[in-house]
This record gives C-alpha cells, structure tokens and sequence, in this order.
C-alpha cells in the first residue's frame, strides 16, 4: 500500500465479479442519481465529487477494517464503487435538504443498500460509510456555499475534504506494522 497509493483510487473503477447484482445496483445509482447532481454542480464540481467520495470510501475502508483487525484481513484486497456512489447519496441528501426537497426516497434507499451491505458478505460496508459520510461534507460545502463567493468557496472546501481524508488515510497506513493489500 505505502508503494502503491494510487490504488486509494483506482480501486473505485473496478468490481468484483462475486457478486453480480453489487455491480448492477452501482451502475443504475450512478445513473439515477449522477444526471441530476451534475446538473445541480456542474461536470468539473460533480467530478471532483465522484472522486474525492471514492477516496473516502477507500479511507473509510481502511479506517474500520484496519482498526483491531487480525493480520489475515489486511489481506484481503477490495474494489468498487460503492464508496463513491455512497458519496454521492450523501451529497444528493445534503443538496436535497438545501432545495427544500422531499428525502424520505432517497433516506429509504441508503438505509436499505446499508443493511444489505452489513448483511452480504463480500460487500464492504466500510466503504459505504465512507463514501457517505465524505459526500454529505462535500454536500454541504457544495450547496451552502454563500453565493457572492461561490467558487471560491466550493473550491477550496472541496480541497479541504481532500485534504482531511488524505491526511486521516496516511495517518492510519503509516500507524500499521505491515500493510500490502490494496484499498477500495
């Protein structure tokens, strides 16, 4: 991991083949929910969502595997998506709220894709909260962006995220003995 850390990152562009139904479900959220964020956002803003969301899945993934695990599970490498898809649910959820907008749909979905997560094995829920949980910051930072200084602001609060989940990630790899697995 300290030699390859681009897998933080790459990892969210693959998917494991064991559970195919995990790989569909990516796929229609993105589709359902990735049309109407970047509409709100933008293509560059969106974007920058998209990845800094799969950079928290990854962190959030290494955050709660890592903490108490035996040295058999920092073996276990993982990839996907849902780590970004998580984010931008977290971030439609902020937004939603900003609008003025109904969320109780959009509620009902995370908390069913959660439990299944923390239900079916293979899946790493990790991730999920990760990605969620870095997607509502971005959120925020996104949709309560004073409009005088909107930019600016967006701008530099999403550097700030990345900045927080780079940091909180290379604390906790260089805390770990040994760490050879991949992230995702």
């Amino acid at each position: 991991m300290r030699s390859e850390p681009y897998r933080l990152l790459t990892s969210a562009f693959l998917h494991s083949t064991s559970f195919v139904p995990h790989i569909l479900f990516n796929m229609w959220a993105l589709y359902q929910v990735g049309p109407a964020l970047e509409q709100v956002l933008g293509r560059a803003r969106f974007a920058a969502l998209y990845l800094v969301c799969a950079l928290g899945g990854s962190a959030g993934y290494l955050l709660m595997v890592a903490r108490g695990a035996d040295p058999e599970s920092l073996n276990q490498s993982a990839v996907g998506a849902s780590g970004a898809v998580f984010g931008l649910f977290g971030a439609l959820l902020v937004v939603q709220r900003r609008l003025g907008r109904a969320d109780t749909g959009l509620l009902s979905i995370i908390g069913i894709n959660l439990v299944i997560g923390f239900v079916v094995p293979g899946i790493a829920w990790q991730a999920h909260l990760g990605g969620l949980a870095t997607g509502a910051a971005l959120g925020a930072v996104l949709a309560y962006a004073p409009a005088s200084r909107r930019a600016v602001v967006q701008w530099s609060g999403t550097a700030l995220v990345l900045l927080v989940v780079l940091a909180v990630t290379w604390a906790k790899v260089l805390s770990l003995p040994q760490f050879p697995f991949s992230i995702g």
